[in-house]
């Protein structure tokens, strides 16, 4: 985004002919000396308006039926049919906005701005154990927000605002469409941003490509690079990262990390930290114990779904690619155990390890994610691969966890673990599913990126907003901010995506060492390439149980409600295949 204080260069005042011309198609100005046009103004840029303050006008802007107070309009925009396109005070408009994320009584504060990632927001939403630290990255915020502390707002080249009621101290980027929006305040829209009708939105941040459209109420916001937020969807206190999509239902101090999505009216997001999730309708993941405040909060780990009607009450925590289903209420961590199935069974919950190994759903939601990314800036590092050291050193943890439980009742009908209960059957499962899945991206990990000596990947993986990146790497990131180092928030992104500049050789290097762990030694060159013959081969396998998944989900036996006044199963057959956009086998 262009800087929005950026003054326009080449201006002057109108000429006593102009004026007079101007008033004659209407326009009227509190003070015509306050008025700047390009060198190449005519008048017909400016037609029954009202211009109050100082006004900055761009080669070819223009500005009708509008009024307008303290803002600079820039080349080639039009401000068209609104009642109040206005600065009415010295503002920041949104940046520097206090959002309490995650934590109700606003124990997680991100203050907001138009230059944020995920990382940062992450960071400071999440580190509160590092208050040096969270105070430094305050710092960089504060640094943006004097930088775009102004008393004249700015509509940037080549951007539309129609039909628009109240805007108010807001910054409008380049190439952004405003079309009938109720009110806009104290806010920023970065370049390519789109608001639509009837929307109400204040102390708010919509990145590049950002949606804001029919009907959305927001309040405290941030809206990421290409997110979309419709369709009286209701948001207050709420981050949403990069791409995610969210209408009708309602968040409120939410952490959406990227592909965070919400389709229903009746879903209810509260307090809780979220990134490539789904939430089914009706779905609620709530803070009802209010004992001593709303101060409880629930985490739900990369690709997390709810299913229709899921409930969780906070606090409570799920492993990564996790599928809840029913009523939970015992605050469960079953973090431990990436890609489960969590559900209610006669008023329990109880855990499948592993059991989403087995789902091509799984697989569906990881290769549709990277499609689906339409970003230009990119600012927030995303990784999308299926199979990395985050995930995979989960598999290793459930092993181990699942081997601890058995140890301790060898003979257990069923484990009661961390709020959740799970059968000696499923146990066993999904030791079997683990130990195939370790293979499998192990394997793969060794196949990408080369062995680095200055690439140490070994060691504690995590997910932070959407990138896969070492503890180790993050501490020293975090370090050097505390030491001044890292002085700006483009210099901490930097950091973030130069380590995923290395992304395949830190895998690599991680997979190398957890090989080494499991042989007791140093790997040969012929056992890795042995680990990645066998890493082929159990994703081959893997894959193949996928596909038998979908296979049964495509089955004519789901015809069912198909060919509704067909006489012939030939007839019905053709219509369940038309519709599902399948071949007959």
């Amino acid at each position: 985004m262009t800087h929005p204080n950026a003054p326009m260069t080449s201006l002057r005042n109108l000429t006593a002919a102009e004026i007079t011309r101007l008033e004659a198609l209407g326009t009227t100005a509190e003070d015509w000396s306050q008025v700047f046009v390009s060198e190449e103004f005519t008048p017909t840029q400016l037609v029954c308006s009202r211009l109050e303050g100082r006004i900055e006008l761009a080669t070819d802007a223009r500005i009708i039926a509008s009024r307008v107070r303290n803002y600079r309009i820039g080349a080639r925009s039009v401000v068209e049919q609104v009642t109040a396109l206005e600065c009415r005070h010295e503002s920041t408009f949104g940046n520097g906005t206090p959002v309490a994320t995650i934590n109700e009584c606003a124990g997680r504060t991100v203050r907001i701005c138009d230059t944020m990632s995920a990382q940062a927001a992450y960071v400071v939403a999440l580190y509160r154990h590092r208050p040096q630290t969270v105070a430094a990255l305050e710092q960089m915020v504060d640094a943006v927000c004097d930088a775009r502390r102004s008393t004249l707002g700015t509509v940037g080249h080549d951007s539309r605002i129609t039909g628009a009621r109240f805007i108010r101290e807001v910054n409008v980027g380049n190439d952004v469409t405003i079309d009938g929006a109720s009110l806009l305040e104290e806010g920023t829209l970065c370049d390519g941003a789109w608001v639509g009708i009837d929307v109400k939105a204040r102390h708010f941040i919509a990145a590049e490509g950002a949606r804001l459209d029919t009907g959305l109420l927001a309040d405290r916001c941030f809206v990421g690079e290409c997110a979309t937020l419709a369709n009286g969807f209701t948001a207050t206190d709420s981050l949403f990262f990069a791409n995610s999509h969210c209408e009708n239902g309602e968040a409120a101090s939410i952490f959406a990390g990227p592909y965070t999505v919400s389709h229903h009216k009746s879903s209810l997001l509260i307090a809780g930290l979220f990134s490539f999730f789904n939430a089914g309708s009706g779905s609620n993941q709530s803070n009802h114990l209010f004992k001593s405040g709303a101060v409880h909060q629930s985490v739900h780990l990369r690709g997390c779904k709810f299913g229709s009607g899921a409930y969780i009450m906070s606090p409570a925590r799920e492993g990564a690619f996790t599928m809840v289903l029913g009523h939970h209420a015992q605050h469960h961590d079953t973090s431990e155990f990436p890609y489960s199935y969590l559900v209610e069974k006669e008023g329990r919950s109880m855990l499948m390890p592993g059991a989403n190994l087995t789902s091509y759903g799984a697989v569906r939601d990881v290769e549709k994610w990277p499609a689906r990314d339409h970003r230009r800036v990119r600012r927030d590092v995303i990784d999308f691969g299926e199979w990395n050291p985050y995930v995979c050193g989960g598999f290793v943890q459930a092993v181990n966890a699942l081997h601890t439980l058995e140890e301790h009742e060898p003979e257990a009908a069923t484990y009661n673990y961390k709020g959740v209960s799970i059968k000696s059957t499923m146990l066993h499962r999904g030791i079997g599913l683990y130990n195939k899945a370790i293979v499998a991206a192990m394997g793969d990990l060794l196949s990408r990126g080369a062995t680095c000596d200055d690439a140490p990947g070994a060691g504690r993986w995590i997910d932070v907003a959407g990138q896969y990146i070492t503890r180790q790497a993050v501490e020293a990131i975090l370090a050097d901010v505390d030491a001044g180092t890292i002085r700006t928030l483009g210099e901490f992104d930097t950091r973030f995506r130069a380590f995923d500049a290395r992304y395949d050789d830190y895998a690599h290097s991680y997979a190398e060492a957890l090989l080494g762990s499991l042989l007791g030694h140093t790997p040969s060159a012929q056992e890795v390439a042995e680990a990645i013959e066998a890493g082929a081969n159990a994703r081959a396998a893997m894959r193949r149980t996928t596909d038998a998944d979908r296979a049964r989900d495509c089955a004519l036996a789901m015809s069912v409600s198909y060919g509704i006044d067909a006489d012939d199963p030939a007839e019905v057959k053709a219509d369940y295949y038309a519709v599902r956009g399948l071949k007959e086998a």
